[in-house]
């Protein structure tokens, strides 16, 4: 049954081989590995009537099969978005907008990011059901780091197209469940592996005789490169190559490449890779640093929970200090002062350990863990005023808004949705206050919501509020703006919190 199976692909293969050619983008993410051959794009028949005997811009769906753009791990009630909410936006836009740059994007803004690609949403009004939205979610949870959130969400629609498949493919290369990958390769005759996967697959599954014939016959046909030729050649026989220098690091390694360099002792560092290639140094085989190293990027991005964060941090005692020793050392020591929940010990830990995370740009993390233990203690000196930081940037904002004192008081009032406009003190603080007491998102903005076009809006307003390059007061309050009055009051004002209180700007 198995032979027949790959009989199957590898005629599959030769065919996709001939119309796409081995190089047929799949994706604007570069780094995924050409593991299966793309279908043949199917030529649109000619219209049978004549132009305006029916109405253009029909959307054309699958009849009795689920929409993949539809598909989603939140539900309307956890994710707190309404279904309609991409309501008449074209679907490209849609797949534009996910798709665009979120430079330095704010933590708050990241979350909702986060919502917006994981929640369940009907397709906009145009849709074809071909999954193009399910795709640009995807691609921007790769491009994020967030294989976990990813992989749960193609699953949830299924991997039974090449351009699905080919991610999940990727996603569990990353995450160290390849040979799960390969066995559904083995047994879905839909899906056509290239050589490369194909050798890759069978060499796990232990068929190394078949693995060497393949890569003969795939050398035979011109169906691989010179590269590959090579690294594929070592990683099936490591004992012929002995003593031969490494080989070339790779410009564009795909997790594929990543795999089989890490196979056969030649591992590529992810510190210069994409941010989803960090996803592999979490496994308890990489070193401690490693691993550290690994999480601090991701937690950037929100894609690892502040809690795994520091989890890592706490694993054991640093054995050396400077660089990102002295991080975990200052980290560890506030953990143990709240333990303690000593006021002496956390005045002396606190101002060392934001620092040392300020730096790193993860001041969020320790403020989500620490922030609302850290507000009630009665600390003194500069302590005093990072704890109601913290606290301020915390999930529980409002709560420590009312209860801290005078200190910080413009950033407590838009911590409660009143910001006071005479407490204002600098052009960002006089815009946010704008955004809150006269907000105006804009006639771009206004017209999308009045559209039955809130998707495209709140896209729109994160892009905007991300993109503020260095500190654009106008910006900031059509940002601001866009959120209020698309309803996400809570995102706003946590957006508004860190552009105050932390050095992450817009």
């Amino acid at each position: 049954m198995r032979n027949n199976l790959w009989a199957t692909a590898f005629l599959g293969l030769c065919t996709g081989a001939a119309l796409a050619g081995p190089d047929s983008p799949l994706s604007a993410i570069d780094w995924l590995s050409d593991s299966v051959i793309a279908p043949p794009s199917v030529q649109r028949p000619e219209p049978r009537v004549t132009p305006g005997a029916a109405p253009e811009d029909i959307a054309v769906t699958r009849l009795g099969a689920p929409n993949p753009d539809a598909v989603g791990l939140l539900s309307p009630a956890v994710s707190g978005l309404p279904r309609n909410l991409w309501g008449n936006t074209p679907t490209a836009e849609l797949a534009r907008l996910i798709g665009a740059e979120h430079a330095r994007s704010l933590p708050a803004l990241q979350d909702l990011l986060y919502t917006l690609l994981l929640a369940e949403i009907d397709p906009p009004a145009d849709n074809a059901g071909d999954g193009e939205l399910l795709v640009a979610r995807l691609d921007k949870l790769l491009d994020m780091g967030a294989l976990d959130q990813a992989q749960a969400l193609v699953e949830r629609a299924g991997p039974d197209t090449p351009t699905l498949f080919r991610r999940w493919f990727d996603i569990s290369l990353l995450t160290g469940q390849e040979d799960r990958a390969c066995a559904a390769m083995r047994t879905t005759p839909d899906i056509a592996p290239t050589f490369p996967a194909r050798i890759f697959c069978l060499a796990r599954g232990g068929a190394w005789d078949t693995a060497v014939l393949t890569l003969g016959t795939a050398r035979a046909l011109g169906f691989i490169t010179e590269e590959e030729d090579t690294l594929l050649a070592r990683f099936l026989d490591p004992d012929l190559f002995e003593g031969e220098p490494p080989l070339p690091a790779p410009t564009r390694p795909s997790p594929l490449v990543f795999r089989i360099r890490e196979a056969i002792g030649e591992p590529l560092p992810t510190s210069l890779l994409p941010r989803a290639f960090a996803r592999a140094d979490l496994r308890p085989t990489a070193g401690w640093k490693t691993r550290i190293e690994a999480s601090e990027r991701l937690a950037r991005t929100g894609a690892l929970p502040a809690s795994a964060l520091m989890g890592v941090y706490t694993e054991r005692e640093p054995a050396a200090s400077g660089g990102i020793w002295d991080r975990v050392a200052a980290v560890q020591a506030l953990d143990r002062a709240v333990m303690s929940g000593e006021a002496e010990a956390v005045t002396q830990a606190l101002p060392t350990a934001w620092q040392q995370m300020e730096a790193a740009g993860l001041t969020q993390p320790l403020a989500q863990l620490y922030g609302p233990r850290l507000a009630p203690l009665p600390l003194s000196g500069p302590a005093r005023e990072l704890a109601i930081k913290a606290g301020l940037l915390s999930p529980d904002y409002e709560t420590v808004a009312v209860r801290t004192d005078a200190t910080l008081r413009f950033a407590r009032g838009v911590a409660q949705g009143r910001p006071d406009p005479a407490l204002a003190q600098t052009p960002m603080e006089t815009a946010i206050s704008e955004a809150f007491t006269t907000p105006d998102p804009g006639p771009a903005n206004a017209r999308r919501l009045k559209e039955n076009r809130v998707g495209e809006a709140i896209l729109n307003g994160i892009i905007t509020l991300a993109e503020a390059a260095g500190g654009e007061t106008s910006d900031v309050v059509l940002g601001l703006s866009t959120l209020r009055m698309a309803g996400l009051e809570s995102t706003a004002r946590r957006a508004a919190l860190e552009i105050l209180l932390t050095e992450a700007r817009p």
